[in-house]
């Protein structure tokens, strides 16, 4: 089984993969740049969504290249990995959420553009993804399962919300998006949620969380804090992988495209 791996703030390359290996994947698409290598006998393409040194702010990630790329690798999964704010009391500041819904109603990407890989009336597979839940619900348990031989606290359910960077949020917005019932946010992962889906490629998202959002808590923390979970979860996030794969058997992914032209 090969899986792929997208990792984003404070993960920009992936320890303990064994004959690790970068190269620059060319799509129709663009570039993007991934590293292969073996973790407890899983072929492994890890891809940094902002680059190294964190070169692409969230409003400048090339989503469709790096899903592009990973599809042309023939992964037969993907782990999104991601360190968010929650908007719920009850996913504290360093806990993981195995999220298993997603609010991103905007549905677009960075540039503005729709997000899909359906841009030309009349191409060829073009349709709709029709799903119950957006993330596939056998990785999701493995990850849950993997997740519970961490010493952190592990919330098994919870909604994405995908928001516009790269500022923070309001209060009023974070408000809004918490009575709507989302758990955690972030920036980026919402359109490899979605074109992942359009691929029937199986994915599953965990946060790790580094604070809470704007004024879910009494006080804001110092900025210190958020960065020190923020360098934590590299680690964690790596450990959580590799207990994952180890245990990893078939998946399937999240509900289905119904093309025109089938």
């Amino acid at each position: 089984m090969r899986i792929g791996v997208i990792t984003g703030s404070g993960s920009y390359d992936w320890p303990h993969l064994e004959g690790a290996a970068t190269r620059v994947v060319t799509t129709e698409h663009g570039q993007a740049t991934v590293t292969d290598g073996r973790l407890k006998g899983t072929d492994i393409v890890q891809l940094s969504r902002h680059g190294a040194g964190h070169s692409r702010l969230s409003h400048q990630v090339d989503h469709k290249a790096n899903l592009a790329a990973l599809r042309a690798l023939n992964v037969d999964a993907v782990i999104s990995l991601t360190v968010c704010g929650s908007s719920d009391p009850a996913a504290a500041p360093g806990s993981l959420v195995v999220f298993d819904d997603l609010y991103f109603p905007a549905n677009r990407l960075p540039d503005g553009s729709p997000c899909t890989w359906y841009d030309t009336p009349g191409q060829p597979g073009r349709g709709h993804w029709i799903f119950d839940r957006p993330f596939s619900e056998p990785l999701r348990q493995a990850l849950i399962g993997a997740a519970g031989q961490l010493d952190v606290p592990v919330v098994p359910h919870g909604v994405y919300g995908h928001v516009d960077g790269p500022r923070f949020n309001s209060r009023a917005e974070i408000a809004a998006l918490r009575a709507a019932g989302v758990t955690a946010v972030s920036q980026t992962a919402g359109p490899e949620i979605v074109l992942a889906g359009e691929a029937e490629l199986p994915l599953a998202l965990v946060g790790f969380v580094t604070d809470y959002a704007n004024g879910v808590a009494p006080e804001p923390e110092p900025v210190e804090a958020l960065l020190g979970r923020m360098a934590a979860s590299k680690d964690i996030f790596a450990q959580l992988v590799g207990h994952t794969v180890a245990v990893l058997e078939a998946v399937t992914p999240a509900g289905f495209v119904y093309r025109f032209d089938a």
